[in-house]
């Protein structure tokens, strides 16, 4: 986004016409077969009716990296047959079980699984929110996972400063980060609150794609109260308003999962075809004939 203007009181100011307020399908078809995208953990604000948008498009051969785990979203778009590769520290359901579609994926060898940590999915993009090549981790030494990432290398500390051998992870820039938050504005400038490592991800993303429960008038900006849990529109190429749309997982603040979606998805996703009953009802639910 660019055309910036500093306006009154040192605040930052984008034209409104340099902004990128659209609807859900909009913002999926910018997503193409073969992309790189980034979803947060879903305790933070996971944009599941972006989620259905891009499953009803049937988007192909995505590389899901979650940060750094990933939950039913995960699950949907593996049991939908729109990806191919998963990093992440761990997959699954939480309180309600295993993640069916990605157990059976990883099984049967149809996903492939590029295992990794927390910390280092973490560290890895901050090298790309940085723009440096690498970012070294010594918490890594000594397990057995280095064995399974050919990408990551263990070299002798360069600064000889007595930690021994450290790890260099490569950079990650993801192609998409795809966010939801409870209120964003016309500038698009994105409330998270909390949740930093949204910004983290935006910042290492090629792009960023965001819903929103709703869309403020006004600018997050000049609001000195909500302005330090915000992220700024300068980072976010789209933004649709979405009520609910973080369902069936809750959103911090302003409301629970739905414990009974949960459940009912957990016994069904067990099989395909039972993964298949259940998304044909799920998917449905932002069509605008779902609505009337």
């Amino acid at each position: 986004m660019t055309g910036a203007a500093v306006g009154g009181a040192g605040c930052v100011e984008y034209s409104l016409a340099m902004t990128q307020i659209t609807d859900i399908d909009a913002l999926a078809a910018q997503v193409p077969d073969g992309a790189l995208v980034a979803l947060p953990a879903e305790q933070s604000y996971v944009p599941m009716a972006l989620i259905r948008a891009l499953i009803r498009r049937q988007v192909k051969d995505l590389h899901l990296l979650c940060v750094p785990i990933g939950g039913i979203a995960v699950d949907m778009l593996i049991g939908a047959g729109c990806v191919s590769t998963v990093q992440c520290a761990a997959v699954s359901l939480g309180e309600y079980g295993l993640a069916p579609r990605f157990s059976q994926a990883i099984e049967e060898g149809t996903v492939r699984i590029l295992d990794s940590t927390c910390p280092a999915v973490h560290a890895q993009l901050q090298a790309g929110e940085k723009g440096v090549p690498f970012m070294p981790l010594t918490g890594l030494i000594g397990t057995d996972i280095l064995s399974n990432r050919d990408d990551w290398k263990v070299v002798d500390d360069p600064m000889e400063s007595g930690f021994g051998p450290i790890v260099l992870l490569p950079a990650i820039r993801p192609d998409f980060a795809l966010l939801h938050s409870p209120f964003a504005d016309r500038l698009c400038n994105l409330w998270i609150g909390r949740r930093r490592e949204m910004i983290t991800m935006a910042h290492a993303a090629k792009a960023t794609l965001a819903t929103a429960e709703e869309v403020r008038d006004g600018n997050l900006v000049a609001d000195l109260t909500l302005a330090g849990g915000m992220l700024p529109g300068l980072y976010v190429d789209g933004v649709a308003p979405a009520p609910m749309g973080a369902k069936p997982i809750g959103l911090l603040g302003v409301y629970g999962p739905d414990a009974d979606t949960y459940r009912t998805y957990a016994r069904m996703a067990r099989t395909q075809e039972g993964f298949d009953a259940f998304m044909h009802d799920f998917l449905a639910q932002d069509m605008p004939e779902a609505a009337e």
